[in-house]
């Protein structure tokens, strides 16, 4: 009688911890939007976690990755960040890129009148494919202060995986 009850509260345990346990990657692919771009390529979005914060406060949007993928193109592989505000930095933007626990700064370059920063190559989506979180902060200009946009990359393993099919290319390694 003693083993079945405490048989009963192990597996009560366990199935408290499956529903409570943080999602894995695979598990969270429709926060995941995808789309069309020019000339064939093909798009998955992600909304940032965070509000955008300023020097002047906080804004009310949150910022967007877009990882994308051009079947045959050159570059194949690109990620870009949307912005409300413009970036002051005029051809390209040093970026702090935290991917899990790692940070390194990187240059990103600014396009469409300063509210998009980019980052051409399959090196900087592979870097996703297996992350849990990637975390990005950049400066709006001078005197006007940082910027910063954190990603739950739940799905993203899924996102980039069905992206590269739709492509009719190989998942960045």
């Amino acid at each position: 009688m003693r083993a079945t009850a405490t048989m009963g509260r192990c597996m009560a345990v366990l199935m408290l911890a499956a529903v409570c346990s943080p999602a894995r990657a695979d598990d969270a692919p429709d926060r995941w939007r995808f789309g069309e771009g020019q000339n064939g390529q093909k798009t998955v979005s992600l909304l940032a976690t965070n509000k955008l914060s300023t020097a002047g406060g906080a804004l009310r949007y949150s910022p967007v990755l877009t990882v994308a993928c051009t079947g045959g193109g050159d570059p194949q592989w690109r990620q870009w960040l949307e912005l409300s505000d413009k970036v002051s930095a005029r051809a390209t933007a040093a970026v702090r890129v935290t991917v899990d626990a790692g940070s390194f700064d990187e240059a990103w370059t600014v396009r469409r009148g300063g509210k998009t920063l980019f980052r051409d190559g399959a090196d900087a989506v592979a870097r996703l494919v297996r992350a849990n979180r990637l975390a990005l902060s950049w400066r709006f200009g001078l005197l006007s202060g940082r910027g910063a946009a954190d990603f739950d990359l739940a799905g993203a393993g899924r996102a980039i995986g069905r992206l590269a099919e739709g492509c009719g290319t190989a998942l960045p390694q």
